[in-house]
């Protein structure tokens, strides 16, 4: 029984919320929507502003060791677009009634669900070049399609970020072709990379449809208009031809070009993996958290100035009030 049968909604109401979605009209905060839609945006878009917050994390370690200024300007400008990403993300979920301390919570205690990639270290310099040209390029498959999410502040949010998400991807790509074109270390570098993320990338647009138990609900209600094994699909017909045009090699020794369907199909995924990853026994996890965690309570004294500012301001007059009273003295 899914999350519709369940629900408690009034059965009027929710005929015509369904119509309305289905009229492609938006869903905005201070709309009815059943409890079941709200459970499932906040679970989705915590998710995914949590995996933008801990994304920071893998690149933000090579933020002092990129081989060149321009190097080091254009990923601190990338680093820098995933907090905001981060952000827009938890203010759209906030308009759902979870608070920023809630989301804040849920990371830090590893209660969070969050992308599964961003738990595997970054070796050398090739690995910010291919988490910008497939985790990246993963991300845009993925958030495209949320562009035209039935829920407002998600959709809109999702425009901006598949904006800066596109530059990521291109960024990523120029530095796998730059290796490619240069000594044989530095293409090996490169190969090197890409064995090691291909099979994240993949993983990166979770389950199967077949085992993914909010697949239903999310295409019914719009939130997500794309399945998870046709977005994987889409993926890697972009990507193979990328790969072969840099002179990379695919690690998967199943690859083949299914001439019938004009796909690329591939070997299995370890789900084993994937599943033990997500719950919190891949490679950097506990690293990734703690990392989380110190830079949280380094900027306890922020928050606590920024609260104390407002509450003084709030205990302040307005202006005008001010103006009027020393006017009228």
């Amino acid at each position: 029984m899914d999350d519709v049968a369940k629900s408690a909604d009034d059965p009027a109401r929710l005929a015509r919320f369904e119509a309305r979605v289905a009229r492609e009209d938006k869903v905005e905060p201070n709309d009815w929507m059943p409890d079941a839609y709200r459970r499932t945006l906040i679970r989705q878009i915590s998710q995914h502003g949590h995996s933008e917050i801990v994304g920071m994390l893998p690149e933000g370690n090579w933020l002092t060791r990129a081989p060149t200024l321009r190097r080091k300007a254009i990923l601190l400008a990338k680093v820098q677009d995933e907090a905001g990403h981060g952000l827009y993300l938890y203010a759209a979920a906030e308009t759902l009634g979870i608070s920023r301390e809630e989301l804040v919570e849920q990371l830090l205690t590893g209660a969070a669900k969050y992308s599964s990639i961003f738990n595997y270290p970054t070796l050398t310099w090739a690995d910010v070049g291919a988490i910008g040209w497939l985790v990246d390029g993963a991300a845009i498959m993925n958030q495209i399609p949320l562009c035209r999410c039935s829920y407002g502040p998600y959709a809109r949010a999702m425009i901006r970020i598949c904006k800066e998400e596109s530059f990521h991807q291109r960024q990523g790509f120029e530095i796998m072709l730059t290796l490619c074109r240069g000594t044989d270390e530095q293409k090996a570098m490169a190969q090197d990379a890409l064995d090691r993320w291909w099979w994240p990338s993949l993983m990166m647009f979770g389950p199967h449809d077949s085992d993914s138990p909010h697949t239903d609900n999310s295409t019914r209600w719009k939130i997500k208009r794309v399945t998870n094994d046709e977005l994987r699909q889409r993926f890697i017909d972009a990507t193979v031809p990328q790969s072969s045009y840099l002179g990379l090699t695919i690690p998967d020794p199943k690859l083949r070009f299914d001439e019938k369907t004009g796909h690329w199909r591939t070997g299995e995924i370890d789900w084993a993996e994937f599943r033990r990853v997500i719950a919190g026994d891949g490679p950097c996890n506990r690293e990734r958290l703690a990392d989380r965690q110190a830079a949280h309570d380094d900027g306890e004294w922020v928050r606590e100035a920024a609260l104390a500012y407002g509450e003084k301001r709030r205990q302040q007059p307005a202006p005008f009030e001010s103006a009027l009273h020393a006017f009228s003295g």
